[in-house]
């Protein structure tokens, strides 16, 4: 499988990046529910731009398990509280990067999203280049 262009990667992180802050931070008035999923899936596709980026050679299928499985990971690192980490999660990064509240349901919505990147990514592989 050929890699992705590093200059289409980071194009997608740009836009994944925007949108997710966009979703979470500014005021477009949407219901919480778009705002919570919205946020949790773009995170998560994040995360498969980030792992794909890391392993260009790899087929999206194998860089999809790895991103699930690292996505699954931090969530479920959620139950554990040591004050330190605790800490963290309270600021503005640590809500970004971590989050605050396990969800078996976030986990969910992980999969979901990335299996989405996983189609977008074999699709932006595959395409023939423009003439």
């Amino acid at each position: 499988m050929p890699a992705r262009p590093i200059r289409v990667t980071l194009a997608l992180s740009a836009i994944t990046i925007a949108a997710g802050l966009a979703l979470r931070f500014a005021p477009l008035g949407l219901p919480h529910f778009v705002t919570k999923w919205g946020g949790s899936t773009l995170w998560a596709v994040m995360i498969y731009w980030i792992v794909s980026a890391l392993l260009p050679r790899r087929r999206p299928s194998s860089v999809a398990l790895l991103a699930g499985a690292l996505a699954t990971a931090i969530e479920v690192l959620k139950l554990y509280n040591p004050q330190p980490l605790d800490a963290f999660r309270h600021t503005l990064a640590g809500i970004i990067l971590l989050g605050r509240i396990f969800s078996g349901w976030d986990i969910l919505a992980y999969w979901l999203a990335i299996s989405v990147a996983t189609l977008v990514d074999w699709r932006v592989r595959t395409a023939r280049p423009m003439r």
